[in-house]
């Protein structure tokens, strides 16, 4: 009974936590997160991201679309970040791409919606 334990626990023990990634987090510009971004999605929904204490590749990030705010610390990858199930990807100087799958609560069903968001002024 001991020899099964002892193999599960090798097999938990050296499986990794967290799939590896082959890049690693850099320090990202902070001008170009900090600030207000508003956008409309493909299904006419407003959204607005405020992006703020960007230090590093970390910022925190308040979300609202709808009736849903959110609010999270964020960590910055490839010019892009998850909040939710939304996603939020830099595409130029003040201009960004902005995914968020959408469950239909009758069906269950998921859907992808997109638009694009501007650096408020």
């Amino acid at each position: 009974m001991s020899d099964i334990f002892s193999v599960l626990q090798s097999a938990y023990t050296s499986a990794p936590l967290t799939p590896q990634s082959s890049k690693p987090y850099t320090a990202v510009d902070p001008k170009s997160y900090q600030g207000s971004w508003q956008g409309t999605y493909s299904n006419n929904q407003k959204f607005e991201f405020t992006i703020s204490e960007v230090n590093g590749f970390r910022a925190q990030v308040k979300y609202q679309s709808g009736g849903t705010v959110q609010y999270q610390q964020v960590l910055i990858r490839n010019s892009s970040f998850r909040i939710g199930d939304t996603k939020f990807s830099l595409t130029g100087t003040g201009t960004a791409q902005i995914a968020n799958a959408v469950t239909d609560p009758v069906t269950g069903n998921t859907s992808l919606v997109q638009g694009n968001a501007a650096l408020q002024s």
